[in-house]
């Protein structure tokens, strides 16, 4: 039974698992409202190229953001996360991608984003949610993807395993650059190309079917 040089697999969650309805732009465009009228980001910074995280992390930089208004900025992205994951249903294939994945004794993992909580809800609701021996969401992480820190973190619960043989999957830049940035390799699913380019990102697969996967571990 082969996986190739892979070891444990992780998942980005929102549309790599879960068609996710998640009005990220809208969320990015609140938060960044949210901060701007509060006079918490430098002139300088606009929304353009940034994500959410990115926003929030520069205004914590600037250093006059109180510990009450953080906490409100994420109960802000929770509320759109949490409408946003509400009904979800799987990604095609994804179902049978992860049985196969389970029956040839891979570690499975997710790491995501959004709140751990809301992450293990929409996972369990799509039946998924057994399927992982790790789920991290943003408070295992020291910073949010693209920041290595939650994907280094998986690496530390299973220290036999490299971290060049950790897979991870997504469909999103800031998943490729988490990957570079902890010495693992990265399959983008269904993700801009252009946008991977622009940011520097050489996916070592492009996945336009999930089932995709299990011929490049076969390979």
């Amino acid at each position: 039974m082969k996986s190739g040089p892979y070891r444990a697999i992780v998942f980005d969650m929102d549309n790599t698992l879960l068609s996710s309805r998640i009005d990220f732009p809208a969320m990015k465009m609140a938060v960044y409202t949210r901060l701007a009228e509060d006079g918490l980001l430098e002139p300088s910074i606009g929304p353009d190229g940034m994500t959410t995280s990115q926003l929030i992390v520069a205004a914590q930089t600037a250093g006059r953001m109180s510990q009450r208004q953080l906490e409100e900025l994420w109960a802000l992205v929770a509320r759109f996360e949490t409408e946003g994951m509400h009904g979800a249903g799987l990604e095609p294939e994804a179902a049978e991608v992860l049985e196969e994945l389970e029956r040839r004794g891979l570690p499975l993992a997710v790491l995501t984003n959004n709140a751990r909580e809301a992450a293990l809800t929409a996972l369990a609701e799509t039946g998924i949610a057994g399927r992982f021996r790790h789920i991290a969401g943003r408070e295992q992480m020291e910073a949010l993807k693209p920041s290595p820190s939650g994907l280094l973190r998986l690496h530390r619960l299973e220290p036999h395993i490299p971290a060049g043989a950790w897979l991870f999957v997504g469909d999103s830049w800031i998943d490729g650059q988490c990957a570079v940035d902890a010495g693992s390799p990265f399959a983008a699913y269904q993700a801009e190309p252009d946008e991977l380019a622009r940011r520097g990102i050489e996916p070592i697969a492009r996945l336009c079917r999930l089932s995709e996967l299990l011929a490049l571990l076969d390979g």
